[in-house]
């Protein structure tokens, strides 16, 4: 008995010390947007307020907002525990955006078969100068950023200005012997065995990383931000923003449908959320408004396909124009654009036209119905009274002229269930 006690709390000793803090992991693949920029920001908050030793960023992006990258690093450089960027895993990148913030955290790491590079700024503003003189102010902004990250974090500021300048991109390998990362690590367990013992200067003075026997905490992105970061797609808001203008326009030709109305505004409003995460240019978006009002107009007026053409067009140009940037990844795919001419074309052409034309047709049924059709009498007129027959049906009836049985008479107006006929000759 005394034995199995003695194994017992030697069990239970190891297994109390095996950890000893925790190590945060954030995986974040995509565009560098807003969205981006709020979960890595609550990402080193959690990991401060729960007393992680630090926060892994398993990061593979294509790059992204200027603005949004700015203030991440602001935040990694500010962070109260060390923040470490590991690209991650093989086949991943740093690119672009995703430069900046990989030599902005106290440790940069890469797995096997990933690379970094290519942080060129390109022009990310709607309208703003796109002049040589304008983009090597923008350029050489960049270069100054990028070299001063480089010397807090005592990395190579030669390789960092190449990446801007030059669009520069190394693999893993090079990325180590050129002094741009710190580790190449083939995954996350021995990255964290790597960081054991090492410190690092935070917000509040240096900090040693105790790992060995860590635990593992994975940061799982709120639903919330996973909607927002898919709006956010360029495709996805732009089909939003349509869908937002057909739900309207349907609404207002017919009133009372309700559904249309409310798919219509919420789609809208989400489209605006993403728009406005977005380099929206603003010549663009008035294309794609002029486009609809064409499309509008071609019902109203006989413009013998004028009109629809010029819609067609407009659209056309304004998605091409929509966001105002080279990267592929902030732009509207061809296949998405052609297929959204084709449903709008056809939707304002001939759904909205059909449901148009109905409103103006003359009603067949009811009270307004009846105005303007022909009867017969069917019996002799009294006082300027009678009966006429209309549509196989008996209606009560006044003149002012006299009619006999088997007269033709059209319907002038309805009053209170009376008709007002006039004797046809």
């Amino acid at each position: 008995m005394r034995v199995i006690l003695i194994h017992f709390f030697l069990l239970f000793s190891v297994l109390f010390s095996q950890e000893t803090g925790k190590v945060f992991i954030l995986e974040y693949e995509g565009v560098i947007n807003p969205v981006a920029m709020d979960i890595i920001r609550s990402a080193i908050e959690r990991a401060d307020e729960e007393g992680g030793e630090c926060l892994i960023i398993q990061m593979d992006t294509p790059g992204g907002l200027m603005k949004s990258m700015q203030q991440i690093v602001k935040d990694i450089l500010a962070a109260p525990i060390p923040v470490v960027v590991y690209v991650a895993p093989g086949g991943s990148r740093a690119g672009s955006a995703g430069v900046f913030i990989t030599y902005a955290a106290h440790v940069a790491a890469m797995a096997p078969g990933t690379n970094i590079g290519a942080a060129h700024p390109v022009n990310l503003q709607a309208g703003a100068d796109t002049s040589d003189t304008m983009m090597d102010k923008v350029t050489n902004d960049a270069v100054a950023f990028i070299r001063s990250i480089a010397e807090k974090r005592g990395r190579n500021e030669a390789w960092a200005e190449d990446a801007v300048r030059e669009s520069a991109s190394i693999p893993a390998s090079e990325a180590l012997e050129l002094n741009v990362i710190d580790v190449i690590a083939p995954e996350t367990d021995s990255l964290i065995a790597w960081l054991d013992g090492r410190d690092y200067e935070v917000l509040d003075g240096r900090r040693t990383l105790n790992t060995a026997n860590a635990r593992k905490v994975r940061i799982e992105i709120s639903w919330r931000l996973k909607l927002l970061n898919v709006i956010s797609d360029p495709n996805i808001a732009y089909i939003l923003l349509l869908i937002g203008i057909y739900g309207i326009f349907f609404e207002l030709y017919n009133p009372g449908a309700i559904l249309p109305g409310v798919a219509g505004a919420i789609s809208l409003i989400l489209a605006f959320y993403a728009l406005h995460t977005l380099p929206v240019n603003y010549a663009g978006l008035l294309l794609i408004l002029l486009a609809i009002i064409l499309f509008v107009a071609e019902i109203k007026i006989p413009s013998y396909g004028l009109l629809t053409v010029g819609g067609i067009i407009s659209l056309v140009m304004g998605s091409i124009m929509l966001f105002k940037d080279s990267l592929p990844f902030i732009q509207i795919s061809w296949k998405v654009i052609v297929f959204a001419t084709v449903i709008t074309t056809l939707f304002f052409v001939f759904a909205l036209g059909l449901a148009f034309r109905a409103q103006r047709r003359k009603p067949v049924t009811g009270r307004e119905g009846i105005v303007g059709e022909m009867g017969e009498a069917v019996a002799d007129f009294s006082r300027g009274r009678g009966q006429v027959a209309v549509h196989g049906e008996i209606w009560d009836a006044k003149s002012d002229e006299k009619i006999k049985k088997g007269d033709a008479v059209k319907v002038e107006s309805i009053e209170n269930l009376k008709i007002m006929v006039k004797k046809l000759t």
